[in-house]
């Protein structure tokens, strides 16, 4: 890929995505896999007039080696210097960056149990550091190729080739091309417009439905709003897109309120392993029943990670006409696949979608009805037949996606 192409993928995260302020610490997470690009970024960042750029390296294997040989108290262990450097981050509120890369099925064969119970225990230690920062600082997750990712999305052609092929599809879809900062502002523009609509409708519940067996209600919170495209850090008011790319409107739905089954229409790539062609049927607002093709274990270690686990957190409206789905591509990526159809997500709900939550402690929001989990696992139904129709409290129905797309 041609340097001019990612400096600009690499200013756009840093000026749309995180919008670094003068001043501002920014942390950037990373695999091994481009670090060349991991330079630009960081550079960018101090253009923008970041005061520091401290990088989080990761490697899949060594997670897996880890895993292998430590024991669970030692995997779950928060190490002091490791909760302070997580309290410094509270306090002084860095800009966070996401780099994704990592091959969907590069935790296949470790022990999930295992891993999954060492997450819990250190979670206890992280959930008040985070529920803290929640909402108060920027944060935006984009994607860079990885050779085993790139090889897995286009299977037959040379590590080399496969990579490049996937940058192109990266900033095609990310809207990275020609001009990416006005594309984003017109992005939002119209996200922002769709919104607005929504939320004029006074919805009491979503209902979806498709050929492929799809039919479940899923109950609004009153004072819940619907989301899309940048958002504003509390306090400082600074404005930042949390996702690069993104093509959702969502809203998070009433805590424990969804009946009736829904199916996937992609797989779920959870923590290095792909779940395929599954299907979840709620009771009572949890997911009382579990079945995949592929994976179902790992599916229904998820749903039981905490209390929150098996409700959802998220309803997303994606069109099926998106940049995304007509790439042709199948990504095995939650950042791309997800913003290529309808979504819901299981797990932790966004007080931010709370109308004045501005105003509201984190504990107020949630008593309204935003679920709390320590995962948000977003799994993908949009369909090209799929329906989607809103309740208002007066019990009129308003079309909100006909055939996949956009009803209005």
């Amino acid at each position: 890929m041609d340097k001019n192409s990612l400096e600009k993928y690499a200013e756009l995260i840093a000026s749309m995505g995180a919008n670094i302020r003068q001043g501002q610490e920014c942390v950037i997470n990373a695999e091994l896999d481009q670090p060349e690009f991991v330079d630009m970024l960081a550079e960018e960042c101090y253009k923008l007039g970041a005061a520091k750029v401290m990088v989080d390296w990761s490697h899949q294997s060594l997670t897996k080696l880890h895993t292998q040989y430590q024991t669970i108290d030692t995997l779950g262990r928060v190490e002091e210097w490791e909760e302070r450097r997580l309290t410094h981050r509270r306090d002084t509120l860095p800009a966070m960056i996401y780099l994704e890369s990592a091959d969907p099925d590069g935790l296949s064969g470790m022990d999930q149990e295992k891993w999954a119970k060492s997450v819990q225990k250190r979670y206890k230690v992280i959930k008040p550091i985070r529920d803290a920062m929640e909402n108060k600082y920027q944060w935006c997750i984009a994607a860079v190729p990885g050779k085993k990712w790139a090889e897995k999305v286009f299977p037959g052609l040379p590590a080399d080739e496969a990579v490049e092929k996937l940058w192109e599809a990266i900033l095609y879809t990310s809207r990275a091309q020609g001009d990416p900062v006005e594309n984003w502002k017109k992005h939002n523009a119209d996200l922002r417009a769709r919104c607005d609509y929504l939320n004029s409708l006074g919805l009491e519940k979503l209902h979806y439905t498709a050929s492929n067996g799809t039919d479940l209600t899923v109950g609004l919170i009153p004072r819940a709003v619907f989301a899309g495209g940048d958002e504003a850090a509390v306090g400082s008011g600074i404005r930042f897109n949390p996702n690069i790319p993104s093509e959702e409107v969502f809203t998070s739905p009433m805590k424990g309120e969804a009946e009736g089954i829904v199916y996937s229409t992609r797989p779920l790539s959870y923590r290095g392993v792909m779940i395929e062609d599954f299907s979840i049927r709620f009771e009572n607002g949890r997911a009382a029943e579990v079945h995949a093709a592929k994976n179902e274990d790992v599916l229904k270690s998820m749903v039981k990670m905490d209390e929150g686990a098996s409700m959802l957190g998220e309803c997303a409206l994606v069109p099926y006409d998106s940049p995304i789905r007509n790439s042709g591509i199948m990504f095995y990526n939650t950042l791309f696949d997800e913003n290529a159809a309808c979504h819901l997500a299981l797990g932790m709900g966004f007080a931010d979608c709370i109308a004045g939550y501005e105003n509201k402690t984190l504990e107020e929001c949630r008593a309204l009805g935003v679920n709390d989990s320590m995962i948000h696992e977003d799994f993908m139904i949009g369909s090209r037949d799929l329906d989607i129709t809103g309740v208002s409290a007066d019990g009129r129905e308003t079309p909100i996606f006909r055939h996949g797309g956009w009803a209005f």
